[in-house]
């Protein structure tokens, strides 16, 4: 996906170490890991690594803020050895919490690209979405082809979008700050408010679904939850209406598509220290990158990795290649400047 990779023998070398038996000397024993990411699918991936190593995961799913705070209260003696969220806000809002420690990893330098992990090593990007554009086909003959263009005037009354207290929300206007700047940021977001079509509610897919009922034209959705409903049907979004949604991944002139990252960091006070470390290295092996398309409809953080059918579908196109580890650190400025434009 991204070009700030490390050369072609570095990898080769990683992927080859990942093949030929990285987890050979593997003790067996136990990994305690906190997720809030709530798929069925990365069951598999569990497993996976559970029979490859011996190592039994212990799992505690939820929130990932409670997550974060409860890792704060359990200080030194916190059971935790893996963090795993989605977002990089979240990722670096782990980190700032202190709940994260650096990991010095030759396979995990190698396999995932500089631009999609934490400047300190303290959290890695292992699965990628990108936040693009829908729109009703039979009712929009010129889409916006860039984020910018989403407050033309021209669009007013026209797009739905999130609200600004979700993460997805927060870390698009983050994204715009690195790379246009707060006050072209701000100028931005307040003309996407002027031309909401209503009130900013729901999740990803109440966007698409938003597409089908009429109630807007134009939005903005993670490539995942389309990916899912092209591949299997999702309540209120069957074949007929999925073919009158088009989809634009926006600036491919310019800063390219904005990224959305899944990924994880071993605990400040990991108990299972070397278990936690060769699990991160696992989820970058071409097994587990693979199953993170297969399985949920996600960009693989890796290059070269194969995309399922339904990925494949959306087409290519180019990512941005904007440092997500400094888009993270613009979060607080972006709550600011929705507060300041009224995006509720």
């Amino acid at each position: 996906m991204r070009t700030t990779f490390r050369n072609v023998l570095v990898m080769a070398t990683a992927a080859a170490s990942l093949a030929g038996g990285v987890y050979a000397d593997s003790h067996a024993g136990e990994l305690n890991l906190y997720s809030s990411r709530h798929y069925d699918t990365d069951e598999r991936l569990y497993s996976d690594f559970t029979d490859l190593t011996g190592i039994q995961i212990n799992r505690i799913e939820g929130n990932a803020d409670e997550l974060i705070a409860r890792m704060q209260a359990e200080g030194r003696n916190s059971p935790a050895d893996i963090l795993l969220t989605v977002d990089t806000s979240r990722l670096e809002r782990a980190k700032n919490a202190g709940v994260l420690q650096s990991v010095d990893s030759d396979v995990l330098e190698a396999r995932i690209p500089d631009a999609l992990q934490d400047d300190d090593n303290q959290w890695f990007g292992f699965s990628q979405r990108a936040r693009i554009i829908f729109y009703d086909k039979t009712d929009v003959t010129t889409p916006p082809l860039d984020y910018l263009s989403l407050a033309d005037p021209a669009y007013e009354g026209m797009v739905c979008h999130r609200s600004s207290s979700n993460v997805y929300s927060q870390t698009l206007l983050a994204a715009v700050i690195e790379n246009f700047g707060a006050e072209a940021a701000t100028e931005w977001a307040q003309g996407v408010v002027n031309n909401f079509a209503r009130d900013p509610q729901g999740g990803d897919t109440d966007q698409l679904r938003g597409l089908v009922s009429g109630e807007c034209d134009i939005s903005i959705s993670n490539t995942y939850y389309f990916a899912r409903a092209l591949r299997t049907e999702v309540d209120g979004l069957d074949a007929e209406a999925m073919a009158n949604i088009g989809w634009i991944f926006p600036a491919q002139n310019a800063e390219g598509a904005h990224m959305n990252l899944s990924g994880g960091g071993v605990a400040a006070n990991a108990p299972n220290r070397e278990n936690a470390i060769k699990f991160l290295e696992y989820l970058t092996s071409q097994q587990a990158q693979e199953y993170f398309s297969a399985g949920n409809d996600e960009y693989p953080a890796v290059p070269g990795v194969g995309l399922s059918p339904s990925v494949a579908a959306l087409g290519l196109f180019r990512p941005d290649a904007v440092d997500l580890s400094a888009v993270a650190k613009n979060v607080p400025q972006a709550q600011q400047i929705f507060n300041q434009v009224g995006w509720e």
